[in-house]
């Protein structure tokens, strides 16, 4: 939902950052529509609509300003916090889902029709789900023609659309220009010749403030050798992609963060970012959560301190689930031994053109049965790991961006081994629950020492519904290197 007429013009006059990707303005003399904190002159008020998506402006029949470029904005903060359906759908959306399975396949997964799917999004977005990838589309296309050097045609279906005519319809209604004209802006090659994975550099958007450094330093503390590691200054990783395996390099900036992605196939460009964003936590509004939890006066003063501090979430739902169960009870370097065998052993080579990385995380489906010396652990916490990797694949645990996180909750927390502690952290971050609490946690149970207070799962009554960000304030009381943006190793 976007905020009341009153508030638009507000933040439209005063550029107002805070609001870019939670409305879009419209302006009826022009046909352009912009973020809200778009730098040209401000609208008449009497000219100005206001849409909830950029998908719900485009269906309007207006078109991307190309000095603000509003399709580039953070996504609304309200599909990452949200668990109802709507926000179900959307990160299934911007995961690519509809482009690879079509709108059946989003209502499939969501358990509802195709109507009720359609009406859910119309409501609440102003779009379709097939106006929304759509939308989503355009922006693929876009960056494919400014990064890559794929012939025009590879770029529309990598894009997602099913024709040449599609592709060059879509692009000049959004763009107001066409493949070929967007495709001298800017430029840069894309893939060499000779070599197996296309590179396409980008900017990942997010809303000030934002601390890097608990975000980052908690990636590359706990990163598996193998399949992630801090090199030149990015965090770097392998994904499993539709397509098949990818690369791709995160550093912090001032006011953005650097990606670089080494895709095997282009159509993987899609469910990449949105993957990337989701790990960073990019789409959150850090004003609303600080200012929620600096009134309280035990959390304030970290607040203070550090404004901006987001929850490191994942790539891979299933993944972290079974890296939580290797935790469990040890230390975070006995941890990354364990998850490292398991690579080694079972997961996928992949050839790494910058760097160290050597394989995808193995899959549940090769984790299920291990082979007696894959994993050294008391007998109890190999049965939890193969169980949960089982529930996992037989698909009776669905960790994935669209799953319901009751759900989700209640079928984990009905496996073997698997305790509060476990839950909370793989609904923080696999599900991207914001109010998840792993209260029984030790670095937890340490900062209420150090500051005082004495029934932490009392206290943290008054974070909700951002009990997973206050996690991120308590856990830096702790002079731990999941706290600091990492040094480069010699």
């Amino acid at each position: 939902m976007i905020p009341n007429r009153e508030t638009c013009l507000a933040a439209v006059a005063s550029r107002d950052a805070r609001f870019d990707g939670s409305f879009y303005t419209a302006v009826t003399s022009t046909g352009i529509y912009c973020r809200p904190s778009c730098p040209a002159r401000t609208p008449r008020a009497a000219n100005m609509v206001f849409h909830p998506s950029a998908a719900a402006a485009q269906a309007a029949g207006f078109r991307a300003c190309k000095r603000c470029r509003p399709d580039a904005v953070p996504g609304s903060p309200e599909w990452d916090a949200r668990a109802d359906v709507t926000a179900r759908a959307m990160r299934l959306i911007g995961d690519g889902v509809v482009d690879r399975e079509g709108v059946d396949g989003l209502a499939s997964r969501l358990g509802y029709s195709v109507r009720q799917v359609q009406r859910l999004t119309l409501t609440e977005v102003g779009a379709t789900p097939l106006s929304l990838a759509r939308a989503q589309r355009a922006h693929t296309g876009r960056i494919l023609l400014q990064t890559t050097d794929l012939p025009l045609a590879e770029v529309a279906f990598a894009a997602g659309f099913g024709s040449i005519r599609s592709f060059n319809d879509t692009i000049l209604a959004v763009y107001a220009a066409t493949p070929s004209a967007l495709r001298g802006q800017g430029r840069t090659p894309g893939r060499r010749p000779g070599e197996r994975l296309l590179e396409i550099s980008l900017r990942l958007a997010f809303r000030a403030p934002f601390d890097p450094s608990n975000v980052f330093g908690h990636l590359a503390a706990t990163a598996v050798p193998g399949v992630e590691e801090w090199r030149g200054g990015a965090y770097r990783r392998t994904l499993r992609l539709p397509g098949g395996p990818g690369i791709v390099a995160l550093a912090p900036r001032a006011d953005h963060v650097a990606a670089t992605l080494h895709l095997s196939d282009p159509r993987d460009l899609t469910p990449a970012i949105g993957r990337c964003r989701r790990l960073l936590d990019l789409d959150a509004d850090p004003v609303a959560v600080d200012a929620a939890l600096a009134a309280d006066p035990a959390l304030a003063p970290l607040v203070a301190s550090n404004p901006g501090r987001r929850v490191p979430r994942t790539v891979d739902g299933a993944e972290f689930a079974l890296r939580a169960v290797l935790g469990q009870q040890v230390s975070t370097a006995a941890a990354r031994t364990h998850a490292g065998r398991l690579v080694r052993a079972l997961g996928e080579p992949i050839t790494d053109p910058a760097g160290g990385l050597t394989h995808l995380f193995p899959t549940p489906e090769a984790l299920s049965e291990l082979a007696p010396g894959h994993l050294a652990a008391p007998a109890s916490r190999i049965a939890t790991f193969t169980g949960l990797a089982a529930a996992l694949a037989s698909g009776r645990l669905d960790l994935d961006p669209g799953a319901d996180r009751d759900e989700a909750r209640t079928a984990l927390g009905a496996l073997k081994g698997i305790g509060p502690w476990t839950v909370e952290m793989v609904a923080m971050r696999s599900l991207g629950d914001p109010d998840a609490f792993p209260a029984t946690d030790l670095g937890l149970k340490r900062a209420a020492a150090e500051m005082g207070l004495t029934d932490i799962a009392a206290a943290s009554r008054r974070w909700r519904p951002w009990r997973a960000y206050a996690t991120q304030y308590l856990w830096a009381v702790d002079d731990h290197p999941i706290n600091h943006l990492p040094q480069e190793e010699s």
